[in-house]
């Protein structure tokens, strides 16, 4: 495949403009046995499979409204990873390492081939590590605020780093995250440039209704490698980094500014070095940017979708 390499806005006419951002959640959940443990999806349209994996602390409602640009083009499944949304909470660490093992099991009770990956925030790294460890399975991966390099934790803002710190402190971080979630009432919202309505807030908590439930948010926090630790996840993503760099599987780049995960190094980084990437720049946004660019996004999926098929 001869390497392909754009980069462009996305197209906000009138139209594209004056659509709805719904809060509905429109499909029929699905639940699939998954060791011992159900997992939540979603599963709507025909053809290769289209796995949009979410990160912390959302779910699949996150991709509510991208998901309905690609089910006429191919068979989309956005799940709950394990301990979140509507899957079940089993009694396990959460972490970079359960959830993947789940979503692994998850991909293969389903029986996915020639997978083409959406990925965002911690389900980014799930899903590099995945394509980097099943590269026979992988068609295309598009994704937008990703881990696609282990973040310098030297050069986070200020205030990120320090909420960093206080969780991956025993006290605080449990303080933090399970008593006053945190993550749920305040980076979530915060990290979005619009406001979320009462009914998204909501769906958004749902899952998270007591300390004990928010076990699996917490875990994200600490899982992050810094510094070289922990060493395991530290080289899973510099392994699937430099593959990233070679491979000349499709790829689709979505990225805003400032941005949070992908601030505007990390972008240049992904433009200068990855093979057969496309990159959309959506304009201003923070982190979660399905919540403020679902049309945007869903269209040049769709339109990049088209063209790796």
């Amino acid at each position: 495949m001869e390497e392909a390499i754009g980069s462009h806005t996305a197209s906000t006419g009138t139209k594209e403009k004056s659509k709805i951002i719904s809060a509905e959640f429109p499909f029929e959940s699905k639940y699939v046995d998954v060791k011992g443990s159900k997992i939540h999806y979603i599963d709507e349209g025909e053809g290769d499979p289209v796995l949009f994996i979410h990160g912390n602390p959302t779910s699949s409602y996150l991709w509510r409204n991208i998901v309905p640009y690609i089910t006429e083009l191919g068979r989309c499944i956005a799940v709950d990873l394990i301990g979140m949304g509507k899957s079940d909470q089993p009694d396990i660490d959460y972490g970079f390492n359960d959830s993947f093992a789940y979503l692994d099991a998850f991909i293969t009770k389903l029986e996915l081939k020639n997978i083409t990956l959406v990925i965002h925030d911690w389900g980014s790294g799930l899903g590099f590590h995945y394509a980097n460890t099943h590269r026979d399975n992988v068609k295309g991966i598009a994704f937008m605020e990703a881990m696609v390099e282990a973040p310098n934790f030297d050069e986070m803002q200020m205030s990120i780093r320090l909420a960093i710190k206080m969780m991956r402190n025993r006290f605080f971080g449990s303080l933090m995250v399970k008593r006053m979630n945190m993550f749920i009432k305040k980076m979530l919202p915060d990290m979005i440039n619009r406001d979320l309505t009462t009914e998204e807030k909501a769906y958004y908590a749902s899952p998270y209704p007591n300390a004990k439930s928010r076990n699996p948010l917490l875990a994200w926090p600490r899982s992050i490698p810094i510094k070289g630790k922990p060493a395991d996840l530290s080289a899973a993503v510099e392994n699937y980094k430099e593959w990233l760099k070679e491979t000349e599987v499709p790829k689709l780049c979505f990225y805003v500014s400032p941005g949070v995960g992908m601030k505007e190094d990390v972008v240049e980084m992904v433009r200068n070095n990855f093979k057969n990437i496309t990159m959309v720049d959506l304009g201003e946004g923070l982190h979660f940017i399905q919540e403020d660019y679902p049309h945007e996004i869903g269209t040049e999926l769709a339109k990049w979708y088209g063209s790796i098929t």
